[in-house]
């Protein structure tokens, strides 16, 4: 009795002290998040492209491209926080220009003048009005290359030294590019020295004096047409009949009267 005692309360104490395991419920699995799609690159205007298809200016590509200044404007395209405004003259601009302006200056020169055309910044339209206000603005060139912006009811002209063009035509504007094409090439006094000389124009073609022997247009606005020479010659023949009668009845009448006497 006292040995099952005592192994009753071994066994309770056993019991007692041993460690309870709790069951943990099962773990859920958990599907892998899906991880965001990559942000999209930034669209890129080519100005090369741009310029060879938007219209006439294959003269202000050639210079771009001939002073490497194509790749400094591609450049500031690309960035999209500033941006850039350039100013395009078409090709019939260029021709208005007499060659000897242009083919004195140096390639630095040169280079200057493209830089002169463009703002490091964009500008849409609208901007031109509160810009004015900033006479005069800096350009690609930098120093004294600065351009005068007027908007007169919306009519935008970019002064030069030279010339005083207008915006003819917004060839691109959408931010960071904006491309206009202006009527005049920006010249300034800094690298242009002298006025510069423009081709004549054209002149006019002569007017056509009207033709002679129509007759005075009637009320019903149609004049009459030239006498033939067939009918001229047939009003030449009736007037000589109309003579010969005349004279023959004279003679027979003068024959009568001495017949009577």
């Amino acid at each position: 009795m006292a040995l099952t005692t005592i192994f009753l309360i071994c066994s309770i104490l056993t019991l007692w002290s041993s460690p309870i395991t709790a069951q943990s419920p099962p773990s859920l699995l958990l599907s892998p998040s899906p991880s965001p799609a990559p942000a999209p690159a930034p669209h890129f205007v080519n100005l090369t492209d741009l310029l060879s298809l938007a219209g006439p200016f294959q003269t202000f590509l050639n210079l771009l491209v001939q002073t490497d200044v194509i790749q400094t404007f591609q450049n500031q395209a690309n960035n999209t926080e500033q941006g850039i405004t350039i100013f395009v003259p078409s090709d019939s601009a260029f021709a208005d220009i007499q060659k000897p302006s242009f083919s004195n200056l140096t390639k630095d020169q040169l280079k200057s003048l493209v830089l002169y055309h463009a703002f490091p910044k964009y500008y849409s339209l609208s901007d031109f009005k509160d810009l004015s206000s900033k006479n005069p603005v800096s350009t690609f060139a930098g120093g004294q290359y600065t351009l005068n912006l007027t908007d007169t009811s919306g009519l935008i002209q970019v002064g030069s030294d030279w010339s005083n063009p207008k915006i003819s035509s917004s060839v691109y504007s959408t931010d960071p590019v904006a491309v206009y094409e202006v009527n005049s090439v920006l010249l300034p006094k800094a690298i242009v020295t002298t006025a510069p000389v423009l081709t004549p124009a054209p002149a006019p073609a002569p007017v056509l004096s009207p033709i002679l022997g129509l007759a005075p247009i009637g009320e019903k606005g149609r004049g009459e047409a030239p006498k033939s020479s067939e009918s001229t010659n047939n009003d030449s023949s009736s007037h000589g009949i109309a003579v010969s009668r005349f004279s023959y009845f004279l003679a027979v009448a003068i024959g009568a009267l001495l017949l009577m006497l």
